[in-house]
């Protein structure tokens, strides 16, 4: 049994990019997934377009209203909270949107849960919320840093989901996942820019070389999520969700480089720094308490990770466009 098996679960943020490969996942496990995804006048369900995913039940809405969300977690009993604001550099030109979407949006998710008596929660974090390490690897215990509107608007999120655990006895997991990667990941992520570069014909443009990364491949990342919410060892906790593995954005740039057998140019491009002092120059887990709890552990080498990756920004190439708030 997986755990999920014929029960009826809804996942916020199914069309975003870690979303939808948890959907797929939950799917192939025999779950009954509902999929909660921001709703246009398009009706377009992001990257659940197109998979074909029987019996999945599709609800448009919006994360900030209550109302939307309560008839989204009725009759669920797990929810995993993915929905959210993640582009760092767009938080510096829209704060209070990330305020009202990962707050706000965070706060009617747990308010629904609680009043519909759902079994478990699974809340998404960010390694963001830590800052530049002040030690190495970061475990759990690290201090949380709001070094971007972005962050300070996760560790509020994450607080509430604390504060209804404590409060409320919500049984509530927050899922801390390091930078994860793969496969419909946008421009807007630092993998998928370079090898969408590096297909291209110019220089590669960085910010910087030297922050270093810690990266995991998108299937494994849902992987986590689906650990941290069948496991009863993990209510109340905050998780880590990394490889453990870190590699400098320079570095980087090189493997993919070389897995795709071209040479070019990197070069500092200033329109992709961020503020000093916004910058997190190294982020390394320690996620040995998800593994020891639920048994977790990353399965896809990074170099195998972003040959899957390649293959698919390659096949989807005329379909990217690059962020103007890239970085």
């Amino acid at each position: 049994m997986s755990g999920v098996e014929r029960r009826r679960v809804l996942v916020t943020g199914a069309g975003g990019f870690i979303g939808s490969h948890l959907v797929e996942l939950l799917v192939a496990e025999g779950a009954k997934v509902r999929a909660f995804v921001h709703y246009n006048s398009r009706n377009c369900w992001g990257h659940l377009d197109g998979l074909g995913l029987p019996g999945v039940e599709v609800v448009s809405g919006e994360i900030q209203d209550p109302f939307g969300v309560r008839a989204a977690v009725e009759g669920c009993s797990m929810v995993f909270h993915l929905a959210a604001l993640i582009g760092i550099p767009y938080s510096y030109v829209a704060p209070q949107s990330y305020v009202s979407t990962n707050v706000i949006g965070t706060l009617n998710v747990l308010e629904a849960a609680r009043s519909c008596g759902v079994e478990r929660l699974v809340h998404t974090s960010t390694s963001e919320t830590y800052g530049t390490a002040l030690y190495t690897p970061i475990d759990e215990r690290h201090p949380l840093q709001g070094q971007s509107p972005y962050s300070a608007s996760k560790i509020a999120a994450d607080k509430m989901a604390e504060s209804y655990w404590r409060s409320f006895d919500l049984p509530v997991t927050t899922l801390r996942p390091f930078n994860t990667f793969g496969p419909r990941q946008s421009l807007r992520a630092v993998i998928p820019t370079i090898i969408a570069q590096a297909l291209g014909d110019g220089p590669i443009r960085l910010g910087s070389r030297s922050p270093v990364r810690d990266f995991t491949f998108v299937e494994d990342t849902a992987r986590a999520f689906l650990a941290a919410g069948i496991s009863d060892a993990t209510v109340g906790e905050t998780l880590n969700a990394g490889s453990g593995k870190g590699i400098t954005i320079g570095a980087l740039a090189d493997v993919i480089l070389d897995l795709l057998g071209v040479e070019r140019e990197i070069v500092t491009d200033d329109d992709r720094v961020r503020p000093e002092s916004s910058e997190v120059f190294e982020l390394l887990a320690d996620a040995r308490r998800l593994r020891d709890l639920c048994g977790w552990a990353p399965q896809v080498p990074l170099r195998e990770g972003l040959e899957r990756t390649a293959a698919w920004v390659e096949q989807h190439a005329a379909s990217l466009k690059p962020d103007v708030y890239n970085v």
